[in-house]
């Protein structure tokens, strides 16, 4: 069956080729920033479009503005072996994340058609607009719109600018009354495969080239506002001035101890921004964010609970007002055992000297929402060093190659066992 298929090699070089297509569209000269609704996500959605209809996928832009494309099985409406992954980026973010799982699925549909395989069921595959989360304070919302948990509220969140998600789906096509229809049924779907780089260097340091991922992590976010009372900076006496951006601190090296009494878990401050902002003021406010992960939900509770009372210690010992608003969490999420078991036979049949190393996500994928769905899986590729969300992030076009080989014989077991 697997004699006509294209070698590592040249699907490797294929995926290169495509990436750097899709990798022209930016909202940024010089760097890759592709955020959900932007001029240049519409551009990448187009161009996936119409890379899914030059392998044999019949696609669309859906309502909430991810690119779906399918091939029918034997008889039209049969479930659907789903690949994926999502188009958008972080700002000034690194070519692989989220795109190579995009072109995976679509040269596997690619080879399907090109070596005459048909497949007991359908076969479709998806680009997701919003899974980075970086312009509007959602969560995995557009692969969320098809598991039919889409929240309403999100549509009229704002982003830094003030622009409502709302206007921004509508100038970008969507259709914000059409989300609720894009909901699957969960019998409509069999399996949801993705592959992404492991944005770690687990796999880099044990020399594998491809890993399966046995879950991914649990993890919250929330927004802190800091408000304490602006001064002159030459005049305010330090014992009577109430400094949010001191206080703020505070609470970011606090969330840093926390997160590091736990086992596996992480705390983040990835947003932080005193307001006036001015060199001869003392900060009157200050807005930041906080991320926090654990691949234990009970952990993730705990750190939870420290946080607050911590947060809030220090808040009344320097006299500021605190409110702490989270804005999305997701439980810690196992992948299917037997898509697992499906990738360690995928990754046995592409070669001989591969691993099928077991290990967990730390950051979040479409495939915590599509696991809520149908069962769903996750094959993680080498990255250098394990940077990601930076330029710097990069890999190897001969891993780009092995884990789509191992994509698609991870597919044809899947049609094997239907068989």
């Amino acid at each position: 069956m697997t004699q006509t298929l294209p070698s590592a090699a040249v699907l490797g070089a294929r995926a290169f080729a495509a990436l750097d297509g899709l990798n022209r569209f930016t909202d940024e000269p010089g760097k890759l920033t592709r955020l959900y609704l932007s001029p240049a996500h519409r551009q990448a959605a187009e161009w996936t479009r119409g890379a899914m209809e030059v392998a044999g996928l019949s696609a669309f832009i859906d309502a909430a503005g991810s690119v779906q494309g399918r091939r029918e099985g034997p008889t039209p409406g049969l479930p659907a072996v789903m690949i994926g992954s999502h188009i958008d980026t972080v700002k000034d973010g690194g070519r692989f994340d989220g795109n190579l799982g995009v072109v995976a699925g679509v040269l596997v549909a690619q080879a399907l058609r090109d070596a005459g395989i048909a497949l007991p069921f359908a076969l479709e595959v998806i680009a997701f607009g919003d899974e980075e989360t970086v312009r509007f304070p959602t969560s995995l919302s557009t692969s969320s719109a098809l598991v039919g948990r889409y929240d309403p509220a999100w549509l009229d969140s704002r982003d830094s600018d003030g622009v409502v998600l709302r206007d921004a789906l509508v100038a970008f096509g969507g259709d914000p009354a059409g989300i609720a229809a894009l909901a699957r049924k969960p019998d409509s779907i069999r399996a949801y495969l993705e592959v992404h780089i492991e944005q770690g260097p687990v796999l880099e340091t044990e020399n594998e080239a491809v890993g399966i991922v046995t879950a991914i992590n649990a993890q919250k976010r929330a927004r802190v506002r800091v408000t304490g009372e602006a001064g002159h900076a030459g005049t305010v006496p330090m014992r009577l001035r109430r400094d949010a951006l001191a206080a703020a601190a505070e609470m970011a090296l606090a969330l840093e101890a926390i997160a590091a009494g736990h086992e596996q878990a992480v705390g983040t401050v990835g947003v932080f921004q005193p307001d006036p902002g001015a060199t001869n003021v003392v900060p009157g406010a200050v807005d930041f964010t906080i991320d926090f992960r654990s691949p234990h939900n009970a952990t993730l509770a705990e750190m939870d609970r420290q946080i607050g009372e911590c947060f809030g210690e220090i808040a009344a010992r320097r006299g500021v007002a605190l409110s702490i608003t989270p804005y999305s969490q997701d439980e810690a999420t196992p992948m299917a055992e037997p898509l697992q078991a499906a990738l360690a036979a995928g990754i046995a049949r592409t070669g001989s000297n591969l691993g099928a190393r077991r290990l967990p996500s730390g950051a979040g994928h479409d495939a915590m929402a599509m696991a809520k769905l149908c069962p769903s899986a996750m094959l993680f590729v080498r990255c250098e060093k394990g940077v990601s969300h930076s330029p710097l992030e990069n890999m190897t076009e001969a891993d780009a190659g092995i884990a789509i080989r191992v994509l698609l014989e991870t597919v044809l077991e899947l049609a094997r066992q239907e068989a």
